[in-house]
């Protein structure tokens, strides 16, 4: 389940637009589309307009890298194996659900990818092992691990059980730490297949929830704090010994995924006035993210002119990708409100006797 896209279900508006009406981003048929689960999923990479977006990398940037993603066989996990393995990644995807990851090798392989599934689960570290012994056999070397696989449900503070807060972490948190720690040997400058020169790259897939606080999230908000203390960590002891890079990809509200299909009311779907940008984020808008994160140059042209992208400097980085949502609060006074009230206090400042204050602080 992508967790990550909670931030948005939970977020209530405080109070109508201007014209009294709540704002909206979707149009009305999308909107209701979007709360039966049944959004176009073509939408995925494509706008309003129905026109396709296209990657801003060069097609063979990943060209010969191998690439491990852990819940890389559905929602934002599978978009980024899609785009790592059509820039030329050969892509394994770890996944407990044997339909699941089936259907995600067939349609990889669709698309000219080299593609394979592996049963397991990442709160097993036998299951890891085994998981990335037989990507290596089978592929010969690991450059990238992307450890996307989560869990996650709603639940008040008081209701959650110590089991159930113990299982989010143990799949995010430990999960991360586990997949990371069986996976250095692989990574690190001069594993198996690696350069001597330099090591992998590790992509950690994190939330904006703990950085306020977030309702009914107790469980996933430590859990991804958790993961962003292991993305820093890991980036300062193994950039430094290994020549391994670190970083995170936090996502925002994302349409067509299960976090938001599966936990929204139809209402709060409804309630976007306070997204900085209006709108939701895409699977693609994550996929991007990671495929810049774990490149070292891309390339595309605007007017003949060619500008360089590279990744290959950051480290220990979580990268947010939510449209400014987390930094977002309602609007308790309308802008001209606020502009009339600031004329006022300008007005008596300037009326003010000499020797008064006139500092609006």
């Amino acid at each position: 389940m992508d967790i990550m896209c909670v931030t948005l279900v939970l977020f209530r508006l405080s109070g109508p637009s201007r014209s009294g009406h709540k704002m909206l981003y979707m149009k009305p048929r999308l909107v209701e589309r979007f709360a039966m689960g049944k959004l176009d999923s073509k939408r995925e990479r494509e706008g309003e307009s129905g026109v396709s977006m296209e990657s801003p990398f060069k097609a063979d940037i990943l060209k010969g890298k191998v690439a491990l993603l852990t819940g890389g066989g559905s929602g934002i996990g599978y978009e980024i194996s899609t785009q790592l393995g059509k820039h030329g990644a050969s892509i394994a995807i770890m996944g407990r659900r044997k339909n699941v990851l089936d259907s995600a090798v067939s349609g990889l392989r669709s698309l000219g990818i080299q593609a394979i599934g592996l049963e397991g689960d990442v709160r097993n570290r036998d299951d890891a092992v085994r998981v990335l012994e037989s990507t290596i056999k089978h592929f010969g070397k690991l450059d990238i691990l992307v450890n996307a696989a989560a869990g996650n449900f709603l639940v008040p503070a008081e209701d959650l059980s110590p089991n159930g807060f113990r299982t989010v972490i143990d799949i995010d948190s430990v999960g991360t730490f586990t997949m990371c720690h069986e996976a250095l040997k692989y990574l690190k400058r001069g594993g198996p297949g690696q350069d001597s020169s330099r090591g992998g790259i590790i992509i950690n897939i994190s939330a904006t929830l703990h950085y306020t606080a977030t309702w009914y999230q107790i469980h996933v908000s430590a859990a991804k704090a958790a993961v962003d203390s292991i993305t820093r960590s890991l980036a300062l002891e193994w950039g430094t010994d290994y020549d391994i890079r670190v970083n995170g990809i936090a996502p925002g509200p994302i349409e067509d995924t299960a976090g938001v299909s599966k936990l929204a009311p139809d209402d709060m779907l409804k309630e976007m006035e306070h997204v900085p940008l209006y709108k939701m984020g895409e699977k693609w808008d994550i996929a991007m993210a990671a495929l810049y994160l774990v490149s070292d140059a891309g390339s595309y042209e605007i007017s003949s002119e060619l500008l360089m992208f590279e990744g290959k400097y950051i480290n220990g980085t979580t990268l947010v990708v939510d449209g400014g949502l987390w930094l977002s609060r309602p609007r308790h006074l309308p802008k001209e409100a606020v502009k009339q009230l600031s004329r006022v206090v300008e007005m008596r400042s300037r009326n003010a006797p000499v020797g008064i204050p006139k500092s609006k602080l």
